[in-house]
């Protein structure tokens, strides 16, 4: 390490301890969004970003406003030939049901151990200030970054990220960069870094079966007439075959199958599949033919993620109801489109059902896929920056979940997105007693240190390469 990495090494370090007092006062902050009474709450912590930016050396920093939660952009441009980096991260922290399994108030930050529990720590207030700790390293030490920098915050992620595409498009030559860093991914292990390189996409729907005008009594009508329960019962179980494959007509057909490479790549990935399962208590299961970690990243699903009809009281209601419905979300895989599915499925499920029966079938949200080839050279100067500070080389991880904002940003601004976070599996994101681990924060400050770096090295002409 030269002495003017050295030197920048230690500014970024010396700002770990403020990152630590300011995560402690955002996560105070309840940014809950799909909770309406924490309208307020959202504002705030997007003012408290908003501030925080400006604090850490950001020139530029606002609150947009949105038909939904406020959204947060920064700037520091330093010179117009330079490359210009977008950071997208979000403000906006998910419910905390159920309350009494957190051992301490999820809004009261606690520090023990070398981990800072509450909720948002990991995902993804601590991501946020990971960065901009980092800019105040660089600054202290140099004065100015060796980039343009650009951030952007959303508000509403947790619920769906429903303004997210109107707001890059409203603001797109704001927006304009050269390469999309996002935060809101996470690693296999302390001692196994990773780059996400692809994620699934999603759909979301609500399926509502009705067969009469209103709940009958189960002795009279009872033997004579249809059951919206049982339609729906069996409408569900005929969206799979005995070994676990979708039964939608075409479903399949644009899934761009993994290449023998590919899926020996990924079975070199550290993974324990019954440490995976053991921890939550899961039976292993899902389509035949396939890894299970291939199931749980690289191949598309259809899972049916709530059900409800009639009387759910104690005690007995003895009646026929005349409604049920369910929650079914699907995730995607390249090259399957959502709309696409969104047709099929509906389809499928209105032609299962008896003649006369009424079925609804709406769309709740969606997202696409996103996939970023590992030889882009901003793939590659990622890999090396993570390499350098975890002592190995990262493995390319295909991540299971959906961020529907990345493909927003790689559609509308076309650009390389490289996914670096690092959270890991026992951060409990969206569970009780959220926690992160504050080493590897500081390690990620140390790795953006030298991709920024490594990012004014490739130039605007080096990061625009498209990989053939």
């Amino acid at each position: 390490m030269s002495l003017g990495a050295e030197a920048l090494a230690a500014g970024i370090a010396a700002r770990q301890r403020s990152l630590v007092e300011g995560l402690k006062s955002w996560v105070e902050i309840p940014s809950i969004s799909t909770e309406p009474a924490r309208k307020a709450d959202v504002q705030r912590s997007a003012e408290f970003l908003r501030d925080y930016a400006l604090k850490c050396g950001m020139t530029t920093a606002e609150v947009w406003p949105t038909e939904g939660h406020p959204t947060v952009f920064a700037e520091r441009l330093e010179d117009p030939s330079w490359p210009t980096v977008l950071v997208y991260g979000h403000h906006d922290v998910q419910p905390v049901d159920p309350i009494e399994e957190w051992e301490a108030a999820p809004f009261q930050p606690l520090e023990r151990d070398g981990l800072l529990l509450g909720r948002g720590t990991a995902d993804d207030k601590g991501h946020l200030l990971m960065h901009l700790e980092t800019v105040r390293g660089i600054l202290d030490t140099r004065g100015r970054l060796p980039i343009n920098l650009k951030l952007i915050a959303e508000g509403e992620e947790e619920d769906g990220s429903d303004h997210f595409e109107a707001t890059v498009r409203s603001h797109r030559e704001r927006l304009r960069s050269d390469v999309a860093v996002i935060s809101d991914t996470s690693m296999l292990a302390e001692d196994v870094p990773g780059l996400t390189v692809a994620l699934r996409g999603m759909a979301y729907w609500e399926v509502r079966v009705r067969s009469s005008r209103t709940d009958l009594h189960s002795g009279v009508y009872g033997g004579a007439v249809l059951n919206p329960i049982a339609i729906l019962a069996d409408m569900l179980a005929g969206l799979h075959d005995a070994r676990g494959r979708v039964q939608v007509p075409g479903f399949y057909d644009a899934v761009r199958e993994l290449s023998a490479g590919e899926r020996q790549e990924l079975a070199q990935v550290p993974f324990d599949e019954g440490g995976f399962l053991s921890e939550v208590g899961a039976i292993a299961g899902g389509e035949a033919g396939y890894t299970l970690m291939e199931r749980r990243t690289t191949r598309p699903t259809l899972e049916i993620c709530g059900i409800w009809g009639g009387y759910q009281g104690e005690g007995a209601k003895t009646v026929i109801p005349a409604r049920a419905a369910a929650k079914l979300s699907s995730r995607l895989v390249p090259d399957q489109g959502a709309a696409q599915i969104t047709k099929l499925v509906g389809d499928h499920l209105r032609q299962a059902a008896p003649p006369g029966v009424e079925v609804e079938f709406e769309l709740i949200h969606d997202g696409r896929w996103v996939e970023t080839p590992t030889s882009h050279p901003a793939v590659d100067a990622a890999a090396l920056a993570v390499a350098s500070v975890w002592g190995r080389d990262p493995v390319f991880i295909r991540e299971g979940g959906s961020i529907p904002p990345v493909a927003t940003i790689a559609d509308e601004l076309q650009v390389p997105c490289v996914l670096f976070g690092v959270g890991l599996p026992g951060d409990h994101i969206h569970a009780p007693n959220e926690r992160v681990v504050l080493r590897q924060l500081f390690r990620g400050m140390q790795a953006l240190g030298l991709l920024w770096d490594a990012y004014s090295e490739l130039g605007i002409d080096g990061l625009g390469v498209r990989p053939g």
